[in-house]
């Protein structure tokens, strides 16, 4: 009788970002670790979920009780490894769902995913903490728009962004007023809340935090260095960017950011995998925003800053596995 545990590696999602997600469960299901565990792919869209075997065969996923039925067999899971960028995999979904059937997961609880996907949200939740942030607009669909306001508030440029939408779709920044409609419209169509903040000028970081081995760990943290106007799609996933780890920051820079991500991690009561981008502003660094569900393909930050920690992908993803199965 073979002690190995199955798990359910899901993908894709609801989202513009579900190519990526694709890339990102792939790399899970190549990396784990075949003496300890069968994995299983699974795919998540709005019309079906599926297990898709090595021959690309797909099954139904009975969503009752998440098994799936092979043959004669039927194949229940002990852990969901969670790879679904945004919905439904990092807004609270799926962490629902798995919390109610009592499946254990690797990504936050429930509350986190959905408060950290809100940027707005989270955000606000934040300040009380003294987290800085930029200025900030809100809009909602159907609101009136004035221009004159929201410069007034953010300034130029600044960046309209989609509330809830992940990997930079629905982001636009704006460098004079004539643009902002355009921007507005773009963001509108990835949500139907967007948050216009204003620009700060200085070096951009993202910070990994995991549960590793029991206890937080804040990974080495990435400077990100973008060849287009700011950190967009293409910079992030198709090459147009450098991406130095670990960033080039003086000690106290480091040690500011590296509180300030833990702090954050902390105070949300987060688990699993994490990733916290940062500008710094007059020497203090800002949060822009929180991933919950962050990319793990090869060219990803978080693998790239496990590395420069000594943690392999294979490490990290069991590990991931290893705290989830905690929970029980």
């Amino acid at each position: 009788m073979s002690t190995k545990k199955n798990i359910a590696i899901i993908m894709g999602g609801f989202s513009s970002e579900y190519k990526i997600s694709l890339k990102s469960g792939n790399v899970v299901y190549e990396t784990l670790d075949s003496t300890k565990y069968n994995g299983y792919r699974i795919h998540i869209f709005k019309d079906k979920w599926v297990y898709v075997d090595a021959n690309n065969n797909e099954f139904p996923v009975n969503k009752d009780d998440f098994s799936v039925r092979v043959a004669n067999r039927v194949i229940f899971f002990d852990c969901v490894f969670n790879a679904i960028h945004g919905s439904p995999g990092e807004d609270g979904f799926m962490q629902g769902y798995f919390e109610l059937l009592n499946i254990p997961h690797t990504s936050c609880g429930m509350y986190q995913a959905a408060l950290t996907f809100n940027k707005r949200d989270c955000l606000s939740v934040l300040k009380p903490y003294g987290i800085k942030t930029a200025a900030s607009f809100y809009l909602n669909l159907g609101d009136a728009i004035n221009e004159k306001d929201i410069i007034d508030k953010v300034g130029l440029p600044c960046f309209v962004k989609a509330n809830k939408a992940g990997s930079s779709f629905g982001i636009t920044k704006v460098h004079k007023k004539d643009d902002l409609k355009d921007a507005i419209d773009i963001a509108f169509k990835e949500d139907d809340e967007i948050i216009i903040e204003s620009f700060l000028d200085g070096i951009e970081v993202s910070v990994g935090v995991i549960t590793y081995k029991g206890d937080t760990k804040v990974l080495p943290i990435t400077e990100i260095v973008s060849e287009n106007d700011f950190f967009d799609y293409d910079a992030k996933y198709l090459g147009k960017s450098q991406e130095i780890t670990p960033a080039r920051l003086n000690k106290e820079q480091e040690e500011k950011v590296n509180i300030l991500a833990e702090k954050i991690y902390e105070v949300l009561k987060m688990k699993g995998f994490s990733r916290s981008e940062f500008i710094f502003k007059d020497g203090d660094p800002h949060l822009l925003e929180i991933n919950t569900v962050p990319g793990l393909t090869k060219e990803s930050i978080l693998p790239q800053q496990a590395a420069a920690a000594g943690i392999s992908l294979a490490a990290l993803f069991d590990n991931a596995i290893e705290e989830a199965l905690k929970q029980i």
